[in-house]
């Protein structure tokens, strides 16, 4: 009887592209949602309550930020990585822990906020004690995303999202006769906790908040660093937010939001590929280890490719009359900016695929590495920026940061294939082949 080697797997084989697909298009779908979500309570919020009132909320809305990296951090990011390519009963059980965290991280934030409330008194106290209430539910809505994309299950994440997007119209409506900050920061949590009560029935899994303690010992190799990682990375956007208010005025701020407003359908684009790329590229690495550097190059130079057509489509296709009647008056100074804040996307965006690696590879403390000269770049070139030429120097600034930050991940992420060791291998296999001819240009 002839024996017949069986051909090693490959992610280019047309059952395997079509799986990634299929997986990808989900998470482009689930973040069209949320971002469109997220959109029309900014509008609505903004339309109903006027400037003052609408500050307070952002200032709501900028907390959690803070607080859902830290989320993620320590719960979903570590989940991403460990339980993406497991079977069931692993994952499940994973996944009642991380929620479980995820709640843990809402309760005691909740507190924080609620003391914060407390003691700052007014409709800003009033914000952030309502803040305090519909935390756990918006972390644990945020955490179920995060657990179907690790399993494969896009669909459930975009119908979850979905459920919350149908719960926000009546919740809003409500809150816009009500007429008031705290009226819509429950809309919102409210919505998100309904959204979270169906996906405990999607999945069927009661979340274990007492398995926190249990859950970061196991993790803190991962979560610790993925934790600074990600605040340092929300941080780095607002300190330089804030130095460039500080050096050339609101004005250039309002400048800058605006010309990174324009890049915003494909930023939409950018983090719905985000919520999936780190367990494809855990699939990868358990299917074809070899073949996971092809993986983070196609996508980190597919996203870049992407986001210099967008930006050179505004540049070009968009006249003037047409930017007013979208953006009003903010057009003016914000069209100029578009081309560095282009080439700011451009960098991040290609760094993206670095990043997926290295969290695929587990490699925590190369990708905090990163991220933590990433950010500095990105905060010291800003404000340089600011102080060199106002809104257009720390937009020059800035492009000039994430294009040298997408060097320093790759730098990393190549180092990470070489040491890279498979459960129960004695020694590194080799996932990374050198270049032994130099590109052409």
């Amino acid at each position: 009887m002839a024996n017949h080697r069986r051909a090693p797997r490959s992610i280019f084989s047309s059952g395997a592209v079509r799986a990634m697909a299929g997986r990808l298009s989900w998470g482009l779908g689930d973040q069209a949602v949320s971002s469109l979500t997220n959109f029309a309570v900014g509008l609505y919020v903004a339309r109903s309550l006027g400037t003052f009132a609408f500050g307070i909320f952002s200032l709501a809305w900028v907390t959690y930020g803070v607080v859902l990296n830290v989320s993620r951090g320590l719960a979903t990011d570590p989940l991403m990585v460990r339980f993406s390519a497991v079977p069931e009963g692993r994952w499940r059980s994973g996944v009642a822990s991380a929620s479980g965290t995820a709640i843990a991280v809402g309760c005691v934030t909740g507190v924080i906020s609620l003391v914060a409330g407390l003691a700052a008194g007014g409709p800003l106290g009033n914000a952030f004690i309502a803040l305090a209430i519909v935390l756990p539910g918006l972390l644990l809505q945020d955490a179920w995303r995060f657990a179907f994309f690790a399993r494969g299950q896009g669909k459930k994440a975009f119908l979850n999202d979905l459920v919350c997007g149908i719960a926000l119209l009546p919740a809003l409506f409500i809150a816009g006769r009500v007429g008031t900050v705290v009226a819509f920061v429950l809309a919102w949590g409210i919505a998100a906790a309904l959204a979270a009560v169906y996906g405990w029935f999607q999945t069927g899994i009661l979340p274990h908040p007492r398995e926190l303690a249990g859950w970061l010992r196991s993790q803190r190799d991962l979560s610790v660093r993925y934790l600074v990682e990600n605040v340092s990375n929300s941080g780095a956007s607002q300190l330089r937010a804030y130095g460039l208010g500080a050096i050339a005025g609101i004005t250039a701020v309002g400048a800058v939001r605006g010309a990174e407003q324009l890049l915003g359908p494909f930023l939409a684009l950018l983090m719905g590929l985000s919520l999936v790329t780190v367990a494809e590229g855990a699939r990868v690495l358990q299917r074809a280890p070899h073949r996971l550097k092809h993986f983070c190059m196609i996508l980190g130079g597919g996203q870049a490719a992407a986001a210099l057509c967008w930006g050179l489509g505004l540049l070009l296709l968009v006249p003037d009359h047409a930017g007013r009647w979208v953006m009003g008056s903010v057009w003016d100074s914000s069209s100029p900016l578009i081309l560095p804040v282009t080439l700011a996307v451009v960098g991040a965006s290609f760094a993206t695929g670095a990043a997926a690696g290295l969290r695929a590879l587990g490699a925590a403390k190369r990708s905090l590495r990163s991220q933590l000269v990433a950010s500095l770049f990105y905060v010291t070139f800003g404000i340089a920026g600011a102080f060199a030429g106002g809104a257009a120097g720390s937009a020059w600034g800035v492009a000039t940061a994430t294009l040298s930050g997408s060097v320093v991940w790759w730098f990393q992420l190549r180092t990470g294939l070489r040491e890279y060791v498979p459960p129960g291998a004695d020694e590194p296999t080799v996932v990374f082949e050198p270049i032994k001819e130099p590109i052409k240009e």
